[in-house]
């Protein structure tokens, strides 16, 4: 437990002295919100509090996991790091420990820009169920971005997570909530994992569980997951064989 937690301190550190990763993190969920949240006058303003929430969640997933890892792979000092008598589980532990703090830090805005523009009103029991469905349904999204990390080549990395971070943010309704996406984007959404978290967060803040959507969600997650470690096993033999 303390080594993980050095290691989360230690990836905070080293995250907050780059100001091109931290100020995209932290603006741009909120920003978006404000320019594409709160125009939708008719959408329901809990939808789009949790959609663009979620939205910053995946964001995370995404780039700390998928391009942080990547990059990190290349580095001198990962190698270095894989020597010392500290466990995989540790060492994820750490990253997955800032990358709580840094989705804490996105999500904050978003819901207090929500709560302050729109009349928002939830239960206490309800608001727990929300941050609960945030946090567990991203899960699979975050092995998925562990996956990236492991699979994709550093100069690779950025394009391919912008692609599927922006494809599944839209086709998964995060930035209209569940009624905004075109029809024929809505007939694959129930196949993306953002869809099925979306369902879950929705019925969530109206006092849900989601029901149903969390068999999918625990499919990705085993799927992701074994994805994730297959990248990291091909990689640590490619470079300790």
């Amino acid at each position: 437990m303390r080594l993980a937690l050095i290691h989360t301190g230690a990836q905070l550190r080293q995250l907050a002295r780059y100001p091109s990763f931290l100020v995209p993190t932290l603006v741009l969920p909120a920003g978006f919100y404000v320019f594409f949240g709160l125009p939708q006058k008719h959408a329901d303003p809990s939808l789009l509090m949790a959609s663009f929430a979620a939205y910053a969640v995946l964001g995370i997933a995404f780039f700390q996991f998928g391009v942080g890892i990547s990059i990190d792979r290349g580095d001198p000092w990962e190698a270095y790091l894989r020597t010392l008598p500290v466990s995989v589980m540790q060492r994820f532990a750490g990253r997955v420990g800032s990358a709580v703090v840094f989705a804490a830090a996105a999500t904050v805005p978003v819901i207090v820009i929500a709560v302050a523009a729109r009349p928002i009103s939830l239960t206490p029991l309800a608001w727990a169920g929300f941050i609960f469905v945030l946090a567990a349904g991203s899960v699979p999204l975050a092995l998925l971005g562990i996956a990236l990390g492991y699979w994709v080549p550093a100069k690779g990395a950025l394009p391919v997570a912008n692609l599927v971070y922006l494809a599944f943010a839209y086709a998964g309704g995060l930035w209209t909530g569940p009624s905004g996406v075109p029809h024929p984007v809505a007939l694959v959404a129930p196949l993306l994992p953002t869809r099925q978290w979306g369902d879950v967060l929705w019925s969530s803040v109206h006092g849900g569980w989601g029901g149903a959507h969390w068999v999918p969600l625990l499919g990705f997650s085993v799927a992701f997951g074994a994805l994730a470690v297959a990248g990291y096993r091909r990689d640590e033999g490619q470079r300790f064989r």
